[in-house]
């Protein structure tokens, strides 16, 4: 009765992370929407639950960010029913639980039987949320990267939901354009059905997008050699509710001398937690999945409160010297992070953070790399860092204006955030569509002309391209009329751009509108943002006081 309750759970709680995930993206148009848009579902909703990501918030940043609060309705029922989050909700647990159960050659007999003993590789995980804490109590979430949750999302987002949407619109562009009416009709049909339940409004591309999908199908492709490999050995979170579940309740209780050493109880077991008699039963690695119980044939092996504690092993037995490394890697992390350029003596110019984005130092505080505002940006210009930012900004996101530029109107990206890496704003704290009403807008960057490829300047060749895009009121990309020559001689006139850097924002525009797709006559860099008062390239006249 349980296994089949968790199965249920579990396709439940899957199904309803991968609506939320499709539902994190705007269809429609920004400018024909309201003033402030609001997204729909609460898609922010398994992230804010995560236990992990609240802790590491919280030592990171010293403060609780509003939706984090929501992590208490796993940790408070973890106290006291072990790790059923593991067993019954997580979607990645739910994959892995999937895979794992795939016939594999390299899973047979006692080769199966052996691989779901307790191994001491289990405790790796232990060791890694030790270092991630202590990295976070630092400031820096760089290790959060490995949190369960935003891993998945991560993975799902940038690379394979990208994958499957190309894939579907090629096969059924394959379908309509097979001159079959039959065939050109279905296509219709299935684009109109998937276009409302799966297919995005527009294919979005990513950087890294091989490179993070290849290494979350390894993550689920070593379950046909270890089941849930990844649960067991490596998860920061299933560490942190497996020490948590230490004082829970419902235990496992053997009754030996009914069994007659079948191992039937190992053959489905996802935790690796021992329930054979013989051994002790680790508490702190069951992800109540409840197999063992079902597939004892002698009934021997059943779960209750207050079970008889002899026999169990309540806490993770982990080796003091190790544990102290993981403490020393989470200290020396941060200066090996930050001891290369990439932070603080050469930013990279091209750094450009999404608006509404806190300081560098807080924001890398902040940003779990979940990749929540890449995936619901409507023009598709967020994307993930490699080395812009250090290794230490690894996969947070950037805006990239050749691939997308910033709307105007939209604040969206600070709604999806979960961590308050990126502020969540209005259209009117933003000042870019009522410029007259916030004479301090939020400024991502400032755009600047390469006089030696822009059309104008370099080959008097008529282009007022980025003056047409440039969305700001009034705008801060003009024209100036000017007489050239050209290579026979004759005199002719053509406007050429110039730019009022006070009334730039940063949008990006002008950079993704320039006919020269190669390299950009005018380009984006991150000077005069808000966010840094030291990245500033004009002076500001104090009131009653000479610059």
């Amino acid at each position: 009765m349980l296994p089949r309750l968790r199965r249920v759970s579990q396709i439940v709680f899957f199904s309803l992370f991968v609506l939320l995930l499709l539902k994190t993206e705007f269809r429609g148009s920004l400018r024909a929407a309201p003033a402030d848009i609001r997204l729909p579902y609460p898609i922010r909703l398994f992230l804010e639950t995560d236990p992990l990501i609240a802790i590491s918030n919280i030592l990171s940043t010293r403060a609780l960010y509003r939706g984090l609060l929501w992590s208490l309705l796993i940790i408070v029922p973890t106290f006291f029913l072990g790790r059923f989050f593991c067993g019954w909700i997580c979607p990645l647990g739910t994959l892995n639980h999937f895979f794992g159960n795939l016939k594999s050659d390299k899973k047979r007999g006692r080769q199966l039987l052996e691989s779901n003993r307790y191994q001491g590789w289990q405790r790796w995980k232990y060791y890694l949320l030790i270092a991630l804490l202590v990295s976070a109590l630092l400031g820096t979430q760089w290790l959060s990267a490995l949190d369960p949750i935003a891993l998945t999302v991560r993975s799902l987002t940038l690379s394979i939901l990208p994958g499957i949407n190309y894939a579907l619109n090629a096969g059924l562009d394959a379908l309509y354009r097979s001159h079959n009416g039959w065939l050109s009709f279905a296509s219709d049909a299935l684009h109109f059905i998937l276009g409302q339940l799966v297919l995005s409004f527009r294919q979005p591309y990513f950087r890294q997008a091989f490179f993070l999908g290849l290494i979350f199908i390894l993550l689920l492709a070593v379950n046909l050699r270890i089941t849930r490999f990844w649960c067991r050995a490596l998860c920061p979170l299933g560490a942190l509710l497996g020490a948590l579940s230490r004082w829970s309740l419902p235990g496992l209780e053997k009754h030996a001398p009914r069994c007659e050493e079948c191992n039937r109880c190992l053959l489905h077991c996802q935790g690796g937690d021992d329930p054979i008699p013989g051994a002790p039963w680790r508490k702190s690695e069951c992800h109540l999945c409840f197999n063992c119980v079902g597939d004892c044939p002698e009934g021997t092996l059943r779960f209750r409160f207050f079970p008889a504690a002899a026999g169990a092993a309540d806490s993770p037995n982990l080796q003091r010297r190790k544990a102290l490394t993981s403490v020393a890697a989470g200290v020396a992390l941060i200066p090996l992070l930050r001891s290369n350029t990439g932070l603080a003596a050469e930013r990279d110019a091209r750094l450009l953070r999404p608006p509404g984005a806190l300081d560098e130092n807080n924001f890398l505080a902040r940003c779990i790399r979940c990749g929540e505002c890449m995936k619901v940006c409507p023009n598709n210009a967020l994307q993930p860092a490699l080395t812009q930012a250090g290794w230490e900004g690894l996969w947070t996101p950037l805006l990239v204006p050749r691939i997308g530029y910033c709307e105007p109107s939209c604040t969206i990206c600070g709604q999806a955030c979960p961590t308050g890496a990126i502020w969540e704003i209005t259209s009117a704290e933003k000042g870019w569509v009522a410029r007259n009403k916030n004479p301090r807008p939020v400024r991502i960057g400032t755009a600047f002309y390469d006089r030696g490829r822009c059309l104008p300047w370099a080959m008097g060749t008529e282009c007022i391209v980025c003056e047409e895009w440039c969305p700001t009121s009034p705008k801060a990309i003009y024209l100036r009329p000017a007489q050239v020559v050209d290579a026979a001689g004759n005199v002719k006139q053509v406007r050429q751009p110039w730019l009022d850097a006070e009334r730039c924002v940063g949008c990006g525009a002008c950079e993704y509108a320039c006919p020269l797709k190669d390299q950009p006559a005018v380009y984006v860099t991150s000077a005069g943002e808000t966010r840094s008062p030291s990245n500033q390239i004009l002076l500001k006249r104090a009131e009653g006081k000479p610059v």
